[in-house]
């Protein structure tokens, strides 16, 4: 982390021409489980995790906002008076977005000066791992900061959900930016995403000799927007039919009736949510009353049902669980949205090198992309740093 936000600083003096008057970060995330339940108002169980994106900023004396980064070759300038009418487009749709959310939220953007904003992140884009919701996090507090709103963190998350909406024109969901604001070390967080209660649960990962690993495989999940969207379709729909408000109105109980009034596809979509919710309170229990190692069969049903009935996983994501649970882990799934990103294995700390050998190995096997393996551990949220 120390690396990075050196190298934030170093590069924001090779652009702007001087040292930034402040440094903010904010990590990516996990979601141990809980895959689209967020957006039927269901539970999920993410956590902070040490990756993160950096925003060194400063002000100007003027109205002029640059911004720049490490992983765009562009310097992009706009004026603040032209922030509400001006097309976003490209990676610096976000900051300006983030920006806008603030006025939406309150900000009076007619009083604030122009800044310059260099980041840079070892966070990688595309796989699930919030990103974007990082990036979003560490510039809606920076500018929280530089500009003295004296916003709260429900209001800096709302600024990036609002951000990501802004910027991909898409809906997007509260959990990314209140796990990167909220993440506390050893910690994920229960979070009812109709309420927006938090509950700490202590993951003890490492006091029993765990170790959660990342299985990066290589494979964006950039292109599954015309999915989601019929999969965010499916659940209305089946909510609709079945007379209620979000499918978080359902429980396990009530699938026989869903199965009679559904069809085949809407169904399954349905059951996938309703027993998701199920398993995600189900591994915050068992987690606080038996730990980690008790929790791999709950994992290993989340995959199942994300494959099988909500079919989002990818041979790639399948060959990634398959692998790890046969060389060792407790339990495995994909996490994220699917069709592409990550899959996630908890493993005994001592066979962890053992499995990213294999995986390196199976995907070579079957002629797949080199993955990225790595583990990661709970983490704390978005802070300023310099």
């Amino acid at each position: 982390m120390n690396d990075i936000r050196h190298e934030v600083i170093a590069l924001f003096d090779e652009v702007f021409d001087g040292a930034p008057e402040g440094v903010w970060s904010a990590p990516g995330l996990v979601n141990l489980i809980g895959e689209h339940t967020e957006y039927n108002k269901g539970f999920v169980l993410p956590f902070a995790i040490e990756r993160r994106t950096f925003s060194a900023v400063r002000i100007r004396t003027d109205r002029t906002l640059r911004v720049a980064s490490a992983f765009a070759g562009e310097l992009v300038e706009l004026n603040l008076n032209d922030l509400s009418t001006t097309t976003l487009e490209g990676w610096s749709a976000v900051p300006f977005g983030v920006m806008r959310a603030l006025g939406h939220l309150g900000a009076d953007l007619a009083a604030v000066p122009g800044v310059e904003i260099f980041v840079d992140s070892d966070l990688p884009a595309g796989t699930g791992l919030g990103s974007s919701a990082s990036l979003e996090c560490s510039l809606a507090l920076a500018l929280n900061d530089t500009w003295g709103l004296g916003f709260d963190n429900d209001t800096l998350a709302l600024a990036g959900q609002l951000a990501e909406n802004i910027a991909d024109g898409a809906p997007a969901g509260i959990m990314d930016p209140i796990a990167s604001l909220y993440g506390q070390p050893g910690q994920a967080m229960l979070l009812d995403c109709r309420s927006r209660q938090i509950t700490p649960v202590d993951l003890n990962f490492e006091r029993d000799g765990l170790s959660l690993f990342v299985i990066d495989t290589a494979t964006s999940h950039d292109n599954a927007t015309a999915h989601s969207a019929e999969r965010r379709a499916a659940c209305e729909r089946g909510a609709s039919v079945l007379g209620i408000e979000s499918l978080r109105d359902l429980t396990v109980d009530d699938l026989n009736r869903a199965r009679h009034a559904l069809d085949d596809t809407t169904f399954r979509r349905v059951r996938h949510v309703v027993t998701e919710n199920r398993r995600v309170l189900e591994t915050a229990r068992v987690l606080t009353e038996l730990g980690g190692a008790a929790i791999g069969e709950i994992l290993d049903a989340s995959h199942r049902s994300l494959r099988d009935d909500f079919e989002v996983s990818t041979p790639e994501l399948d060959l990634a669980v398959e692998t790890a649970l046969a060389h060792g882990a407790l339990g495995a799934r994909m996490t994220g949205g699917g069709l592409g990103g990550c899959a996630i294995a908890l493993i005994p700390r001592e066979n962890a090198s053992l499995l990213r050998v294999a995986i390196d190995g199976a995907f070579a096997e079957h002629g797949y992309g080199q993955p990225d393996s790595f583990g990661v551990s709970a983490s704390l949220g978005a802070q300023r740093d310099a």
